[in-house]
């Protein structure tokens, strides 16, 4: 187990935040719709899951509250946990000091392990998860399972965007989807890791076109920086990113984005939206998520207080702010919604991992 909380730089209380901008999209009604709420404490009702706990009002954060980022200090998960620190600390919602640590390694399951071993029953302990945790899970046959945790919530979203050199021939999607269809060979896809978002949607598409996913030539690079340098020298026809990623060389006219991966077209770098991917014909959408959850174990009262404070922050200027400023969707669900989303993804990002031969 790979517990790096006592290296310099990885525990802090005030954590770096960067700024940006984005939009935001409707906030989902909470389901805890049988809880009375009162300031910090809430009033729990007994959840499918939960541990039979005290219905009496529940104090919460009654210590310090840790906030585990499942990956190394930079990336997506660490990010979103550090601005979950700031903003619960401007808010006022809590008095106790918040810690964010970092637990990196095998796509967020050894942080996983450690939430749900030796972090049972322990409601002072969070952690940051997502989409690529479940590819996570399946391509290194984790004996742990998103399943076993607690879901308090989901937070952000990114779309991913698919692009292709400024000199390519393909000017649409669907150019380069009847060519990976008919002659799979010669496209060249790039993006994240094995079992990540962007072999996830190389996948989707490949199915939505009618072509074998598993045909699909797919190299995953450790960091975009790889990808970008591959894309420009001419080894990869198209690679797959989140919509931040190639902006910069889309802005350059590089890169050419051909599509992306959300409900609505958004300008990724060429001044104006890109279709989506069902604007190009093809029924695929595809949010990079990431959420919120808990050990197993804790109680009802415990877990409906840990709901009624991150809906507190979802509703406080601060976390609007943080949106904002890290050009995050807004994503939000939580309490037994979010349960039943974390379930409804588990089961179709492991499917279509099976169909591109990385499940079994």
């Amino acid at each position: 187990m790979t517990d790096v909380r006592g290296t310099a730089g990885l525990r802090s209380r005030g954590g770096p935040y960067s700024p940006g901008r984005g939009p935001a999209i409707r906030r989902r009604a909470a389901a805890l719709v049988c809880v009375p709420l009162m300031a910090l404490g809430a009033v729990g009702c007994a959840k499918d899951g939960d541990d039979a706990g005290s219905d009496a009002a529940v104090k919460y954060p009654t210590s310090t509250l840790e906030l585990m980022a499942p990956a190394a200090p930079g990336g997506g998960w660490d990010s979103t946990a550090r601005s979950l620190q700031k903003a619960l600390t401007d808010s006022k919602l809590v008095t106790e000091s918040v810690e964010v640590y970092n637990v990196p390694g095998a796509g967020g399951t050894l942080g996983l392990s450690q939430l749900v071993t030796k972090n049972k029953g322990d409601s002072h302990q969070l952690m940051v998860t997502g989409l690529v945790m479940i590819g996570g899970v399946v391509t290194n046959k984790s004996p742990v399972k998103l399943s076993q945790v607690t879901p308090i919530a989901t937070l952000t979203a990114e779309q991913e965007v698919i692009v292709v050199p400024a000199a390519s021939k393909y000017t649409t999607l669907q150019q380069l989807m009847d060519d990976a269809k008919s002659n799979p060979s010669s496209i060249n896809w790039g993006g994240g890791s094995a079992g990540g978002t962007d072999q996830i949607l190389v996948g989707l598409l490949a199915k939505a076109a009618g072509a074998d996913p598993k045909a699909m030539k797919y190299i995953a690079y450790s960091g975009g920086g790889e990808s970008k340098a591959a894309l420009l020298s001419g080894d990869l026809t198209a690679a797959v990113s989140g919509a931040s990623e190639y902006s910069d060389l889309v802005a350059a006219g590089k890169l050419r984005a051909l599509a992306v991966s959300g409900p609505a077209g958004i300008d990724v770098g060429a001044g104006k939206p890109t279709p989506t991917i069902k604007e190009s014909g093809y029924d695929v959408e595809l949010m990079n998520w990431r959420g919120l959850v808990a050990p197993p174990g804790i109680k009802a009262g415990e877990r409906a207080a840990i709901i009624k404070l991150i809906d507190d922050l979802h509703s406080s200027a601060q976390w609007k702010q943080t949106l904002t400023d890290q050009k995050w969707e807004d994503f939000y669900r939580s309490g037994d919604e979010a349960k039943a989303y974390f379930e409804s993804e588990n089961t179709r990002i492991t499917t279509v991992l099976s169909e591109i031969g990385l499940a079994g």
